[in-house]
């Protein structure tokens, strides 16, 4: 387990040196013992006040963490056992109001065991307050980051912690919405860990504490500044060298914007692979289908310069082998990404690709999607985790997002498993990939044809690259550097 740390030793530990500024705090009359009249909690109280040297569970402040300006919210867990009560509601809305204010992204340093008992209800009501807050900064376009320290449990786990925009947790911590005090005597303790919340994908990653600060600093500059002048400034008649349309001509790869608030569209990766075109259906998947072709990290790695993922559908699963998401700086500017690994796709994978595109979408940062899969995952477990439910969360999140995706097919198109993550309008393809209604195989076992006709099936679903330039199904052809 990770060394407990005080909420200031954290905020030191992130902060630039004498960066750190603590906010006004609003002032609360209260009776003797609190508002339930509590006996002895004017004495604890003072008795954490003396151990801590804090007023209340929380300090809260701005500081720039790798040059970035930001909202700290820490917890002292010293201090009640990090507990929420009315006052620290007060801090926590303060906080809030003045990331807003001041356009300042929020970062929860989270270590809490819950409601203060000693307050009873209106402990407890101070959730609503707290998710009142979230919603409004969500509503502003400010992204929240939280760090959750050991232990984060109850409601600041139900509120702060999974409420954030990305997870980060340090090496061994406490996380889960029941304490160790409450869970059943039968639980298994190590399904209370960062651990395995990173496996339910309820954590985007874990970090250990040497490594906190230059995580942080990362995530805050790419969610906090992406480049929104970028969206402003005209993008037609741009030109990209290596795409090409059916008719050969130089083609623009992005389209005019519907909302020019947001960023100008991803540029489209180069090809990686061969540059000449298939010339049969069953060429396009035979090259598809080679394990030599590059695959999304190859893609992800020549794109961006310095890259953090996401992780996690935050309905219990994760899909890490078969869909990489998260964001990126590419040419200085932040773009998130989505790409598929060409392995079937998970119910869990299509739900973490929404939530990347949605959370894109608030923070005005355009997306890159990269198709490649045989299509989602068709098992019984798939079904039971709602696979068409899943699939029907990423068609919608796609059609809904008000900033340009750009989708490039880098491989296998195996029908709506691989268009639900294609931009419609903005989707290219590279020379060694292909779309399809269904695999070849399939389409000649649904049409009870002999095992020798899956070749020229595949010739009549037209699925290489310039077939689906010429039915107007991807917008052109990006071809390797030095070819088309």
């Amino acid at each position: 387990m990770t060394e407990r740390l005080a909420a200031r030793q954290v905020i030191a530990l992130l902060t630039d040196d004498s960066s750190f500024t603590e906010l006004p705090y609003p002032e609360r009359q209260s009776g003797p013992d609190g508002p339930l009249a509590w006996d002895g909690y004017d004495a604890s109280r003072a008795r954490a006040t003396e151990r801590t040297g804090e007023q209340e569970s929380v300090v809260c402040g701005t500081g720039t963490v790798g040059g970035t300006r930001a909202v700290l919210i820490a917890f002292e867990f010293g201090f009640l056992g990090g507990s929420l009560g009315e006052r620290t509601g007060d801090r926590l809305e303060a906080a809030y109001t003045h990331a807003r204010a001041h356009h300042l992204p929020v970062v929860p340093l989270v270590a809490t065991g819950g409601s203060r008992m000693q307050e009873g209800m209106l402990a407890l009501t101070q959730l609503q307050r707290v998710a009142r807050q979230s919603a409004l900064t969500r509503e502003a376009g400010l992204p929240q980051i939280a760090v959750l320290r050991d232990p984060t449990t109850g409601g600041g786990w139900a509120t702060l912690g999974a409420g954030a925009d990305v997870t980060l947790a340090l090496p061994g911590a406490q996380i889960g919405f029941a304490g160790s005090r409450v869970r059943p005597p039968d639980a298994d303790p190590a399904a209370y860990t960062a651990e395995a919340q990173l496996t339910a994908g309820a954590v985007d990653a874990i970090v250990a504490p040497k490594d906190l600060r230059r995580t942080l600093a990362l995530w805050l500059r790419l969610l906090s500044t992406p480049s929104r002048a970028a969206g402003l400034q005209s993008i037609c008649g741009c030109r990209r060298a290596g795409a090409t349309s059916h008719d050969g001509a130089a083609h623009d790869p992005q389209p005019v914007a519907a909302h020019a608030e947001h960023s100008a569209p991803a540029p489209l990766p180069a090809a990686l692979g061969t540059h000449d075109r298939p010339t049969t259906g069953w060429d396009a998947v035979r090259r598809a289908r080679s394990p030599q072709r590059p695959h999304a990290e190859a893609y992800l790695a020549a794109y961006f310069t310095h890259r953090v993922a996401i992780s996690g559908d935050r309905c219990g699963g994760a899909d890490p082998d078969g869909m990489l998401c998260g964001f990126g700086e590419h040419e200085g500017r932040t773009v998130a990404y989505a790409a598929q690994t060409g392995t079937a796709t998970r119910p869990a994978g299509y739900r973490t690709a929404a939530r990347l595109i949605r959370l894109a979408d608030r923070l005005g940062i355009p997306v890159l999607t990269l198709v490649d899969t045989p299509g989602a995952a068709n098992d019984a477990e798939a079904e039971r985790q709602g696979a068409g439910a899943a699939i029907a969360d990423l068609f919608g999140a796609v059609a809904a997002a008000r900033v340009p995706i750009t989708t490039l097919l880098i491989g296998e198109g195996g029908s709506g498993g691989a268009l639900a993550l294609a931009a419609p309008g903005n989707t290219w393809a590279t020379p060694d990939s292909y779309f399809s209604v269904i695999a070849p195989e399939l389409a000649a076992a649904i049409l009870k044809r002999e095992a020798g006709e899956v070749e020229a099936t595949a010739d009549q679903l037209r699925v290489r690259p310039q077939d689906l330039v010429e039915l107007g199904v991807v917008r052109g052809i990006v071809g390797a550097p030095g070819g088309d």
